[in-house]
């Protein structure tokens, strides 16, 4: 049987079977080592998070420029420019969510639909502008 501790006042507190005092931190740095490694692991996808974003905006911006470059080369040809763009920016996976022809240039916003898991569907976008030199 444990002796017993004594409390506050000094007086020997009696204790309960099976009950002991807890000296040790034993187990307190599996619980710190949890906390870091989902700190880690949530910076990790935040990190994956904001690269899927800036991949969609890069992907976007590609997009763009060569969509107003195939619907420049159209209407110098005579085509329709906007069919052209909406072709290349499909080719491209993105959606050509404008074209419009400004006298010998062509103007084409393509977006980039990007997954941001619990942050939703989110889009990319860029406008780029071609035409004659």
């Amino acid at each position: 049987m444990t002796p017993p501790v004594p409390d506050r006042s000094g007086a020997a507190a009696p204790r309960s079977p099976g009950w002991r005092r807890v000296v040790d931190d034993e187990g307190a740095m599996t619980v710190m080592t949890a906390f870091a490694v989902a700190a880690v692991l949530a910076l990790t996808v935040a990190v994956l998070l904001v690269g899927r974003a800036a991949v969609a905006a890069h992907a976007a911006r590609a997009a763009a420029d060569l969509a107003a470059l195939a619907g420049a080369h159209a209407l110098r040809a005579g085509q329709d420019a906007c069919a052209a763009a909406a072709g290349i920016a499909a080719s491209n996976s993105a959606e050509l969510s404008v074209c419009r022809v400004d006298g010998h240039d062509v103007v084409a916003r393509a977006e980039v639909r990007v997954d941001l898991g619990v942050f939703g569907v989110r889009s990319g976008s860029a406008v780029a502008r071609a035409g004659p030199a």
